[in-house]
């Protein structure tokens, strides 16, 4: 490797836990190329200085997780559709002077389920988004721009349910203890909550309503089969999991730093849940 091999790290308050560097490490090693990718842990205090003044760093870019992603969109020169919808920026690169930011997690959301499932969209009129986070964000987001009808949004605090779907026209806000019970037209259920996480309980939601075509998905991914896909399986449903969002996300941002179009593969999966096994 030499000093100009390209340099790209993933930045957060924590950031240990991240998994990008297992992702970025399996792929520049599989396409034999030089660069680097770490962890920069930058605290919120500081956040400001890091990001204004990204464009003199040492990187070619960055993922960035939480809580920087609303301060890494206001230090960006220029925004890609998806970053400006969503409000939030996960990806970052240089171009000359000027500091670019985009938002994959809609893509990577996406990217996911075609992968996962082939034809899961074949049926594009209710989605059910459960939670209304920047995640959520996002995946409505993906889900309004894939075509579907209508997506509606269930929150344990209604009022973010609602300014959510008033930000994001063909959305709409639903009780969280309407959800318990669905609409049995929905076509596709969406965990974007914490619960389920480590094993927990999901989502109190009764899936037996739900027609024998409906999708569930959890971008909780500790562990990769949650509660809730678990009593999806049980009813007859059709389920993906949440690690697929993960890798795919990280494909735009490698190639934007490293020049080569990576793929999600199965030996990457396999990278990954092993390490997620190893740290638990």
């Amino acid at each position: 490797m030499t000093d100009a091999a390209p340099k790209a790290a993933v930045i957060g308050w924590p950031v240990t836990h991240s998994r990008s560097p297992v992702i970025h490490g399996h792929w520049l090693q599989t396409h034999g190329l030089a660069g680097s990718y770490g962890r920069l842990a930058i605290a919120p205090e500081e956040a400001d200085a890091f990001f204004f003044g990204f464009r003199d760093s040492e990187l070619a870019g960055a993922n960035v997780t939480l809580p920087h992603k609303l301060t890494a969109l206001s230090a960006c020169d220029v925004l890609s559709d998806s970053a400006r919808a969503i409000g939030a920026v996960n990806t970052l690169w240089r171009e000359g002077e000027r500091v670019l930011g985009d938002n994959t997690d809609g893509y990577g959301f996406l990217a996911n389920l075609d992968q996962q499932l082939p034809g899961w969209d074949a049926d594009r009129g209710l989605a059910l988004v459960l939670g209304a986070g920047g995640a959520a964000r996002a995946i409505i987001h993906a889900l309004l721009e894939r075509g579907f009808d209508r997506v509606a949004i269930a929150n344990r605090t209604r009022d973010k349910a609602e300014a959510l779907a008033t930000s994001l026209p063909g959305s709409e806000a639903v009780d969280w203890d309407s959800a318990r019970d669905p609409d049995p037209a929905v076509a596709i259920v969406v965990n974007t909550t914490s619960l389920g996480m480590g094993g927990g309980p999901g989502p109190a939601i009764d899936l037996a309503r739900l027609g024998p075509d409906a999708v569930v998905t959890d971008i909780v991914y500790t562990p990769i089969r949650t509660e809730l896909l678990v009593r999806a399986t049980a009813v007859g449903l059709r389920t993906v999991d949440g690690l697929g969002m993960l890798l795919h996300q990280a494909v735009p941002g490698f190639e934007r730093w490293f020049g080569v179009r990576p793929s999600v593969t199965d030996e990457l999966r396999r990278i990954v849940l092993d390490d997620i096994a190893e740290a638990s």
